[in-house]
C-alpha cells in the first residue's frame, strides 16, 4: 500500500508544475495593457508602471516569472493585488465559504443520487426506474443558473418565504443547503444514472450470483458485494466533482449574493487582477490533486487488486 501511495504522489507532481505554468501563461500572457484602468480614466503615471512591472516581475519572460512565483508560492506567498491588497487574504476570506458550500452539494448529489440510482438498478424497469429517468433527463437539460434562480423565487419571499433571497457575508450551513442543492442539481443527475448503471451491470455478475447462491442475505449481498464494486466509477465523479463546484460556483455565488471564491475570480477577471485569479485557480488545482489522490486511494480500499495494478 505505501508503494502505491509513493506512486501515486510521484505521478502528481508533473501534473501539478504543468497545469499552474499553463494556467500562469493564459493568465498573465493575455494581450493588452495590464495597466489599463488602474488609475481611473487617466493612463497611470511612468513610476507607478515602472513599480508594478517590477514588483510583478514583468520584465522577465514568462519561464523566470514562472518560477518566481512557485518560489513566492511555497513560502507561502500567495502575491498581491495591484493596490497592494494579499491575495492569500483574500483567498482565505472566500475559500471557506466556497468549501462549504461545495462540501454540501456534494453530499446532497451523493445521498440523493446513490439512493435513486441503488434503489433503480436494484428493481429495473418500473414506474420508480421511468420517473427518475425523466427527473434526471429534467434536471440536465436545465442550466444550473435556472435551477437557482427558480429554486430562488419559489422558496424566496416571492414565494414561499422559506429563504432570503441573499445569504449573509459569512452565511451558516442552514443558509447554503438551497444553494447547495442548485449547484449539485446537474452533478446529481449524473450520479443517480451512473449509480443505476453500475448496479445493473454489476447484479448479474458471478461473484452476485455466487453470494447468492452461498445463502447470504440480500442486505449483505447489496452493501458488501454489489454497491462496495458499484459504487467505484460514482467515487471518480464525486471526488473530480469537488473541485469542479468549486470552480464552477460563480453562477450560483451570484444569484445568491454568496462572498466566495466564484465572485473572487468574476472580480478578478473583470479587473484584470492576474494575481487574484492565478491564485485561485491554483488552489482549484491543488483541490483537484488532492481529491484525485483520496479518490485513488479509496480505490484501493475498495478493491485491494487495484493497488497491484
Amino acid at each position: 500500500m505505501t508503494r502505491y501511495v509513493l506512486r501515486r504522489l510521484l505521478q502528481l507532481i508533473p501534473v501539478f508544475f504543468g497545469t499552474t505554468f499553463l494556467i500562469y501563461v493564459l493568465v498573465w500572457a493575455v494581450p493588452g495593457d495590464p495597466f489599463s484602468g488602474k488609475c481611473g480614466q487617466a493612463a497611470c503615471p511612468a513610476s507607478y508602471v515602472a513599480q508594478m512591472t517590477e514588483k510583478f516581475n514583468l520584465n522577465d519572460n514568462i519561464f523566470v516569472q514562472y518560477v518566481k512565483y512557485l518560489g513566492s508560492l511555497f513560502t507561502g506567498d500567495w502575491g498581491e493585488t495591484f493596490n497592494g491588497t494579499s491575495v492569500g487574504e483574500l483567498i482565505a476570506t472566500s475559500y471557506p465559504i466556497t468549501l462549504r458550500l461545495a462540501v454540501i452539494a456534494v453530499v446532497i448529489e451523493a445521498v440523493i443520487g446513490l439512493t435513486a440510482g441503488v434503489l433503480t438498478g436494484l428493481r429495473g424497469k418500473g414506474f420508480l426506474d421511468n420517473l427518475v429517468l425523466v427527473s434526471t433527463t429534467f434536471l440536465i437539460s436545465l442550466p444550473v443558473f435556472v435551477t437557482a434562480i427558480v429554486l430562488q423565487l419559489a422558496l424566496g419571499s416571492n414565494g414561499l418565504g422559506w429563504i432570503e433571497a441573499s445569504v449573509s457575508d459569512n452565511p451558516s450551513v442552514g443558509e447554503l443547503i438551497v444553494p447547495g442543492i442548485a449547484l449539485g442539481s446537474l452533478s446529481m443527475a449524473y450520479v443517480a444514472r451512473l449509480a443505476r448503471t453500475s448496479i445493473a451491470e454489476n447484479r448479474r455478475a458471478d461473484y452476485v450470483r455466487t453470494a447468492i447462491a452461498k445463502g447470504q442475505p440480500q442486505s449483505r449481498v447489496v452493501l458488501v458485494h454489489l454497491l462496495r464494486n458499484s459504487v467505484i466509477p460514482v467515487l471518480t465523479f464525486l471526488g473530480t466533482d469537488l473541485g469542479a463546484l468549486m470552480g464552477g460556483a460563480i453562477v450560483t455565488e451570484g444569484v445568491f449574493n454568496i462572498n466566495g471564491l466564484g465572485g473572487l475570480i468574476f472580480r478578478g477577471i473583470q479587473n484584470r487582477e492576474s494575481a487574484t485569479v492565478v491564485g485561485v485557480v491554483v488552489l482549484l488545482v491543488l483541490v483537484y490533486l488532492l481529491m484525485s489522490l483520496v479518490v485513488d486511494l479509496l480505490y484501493a480500499v475498495l478493491d485491494p487488486r487495484i493497488r497491484y495494478d
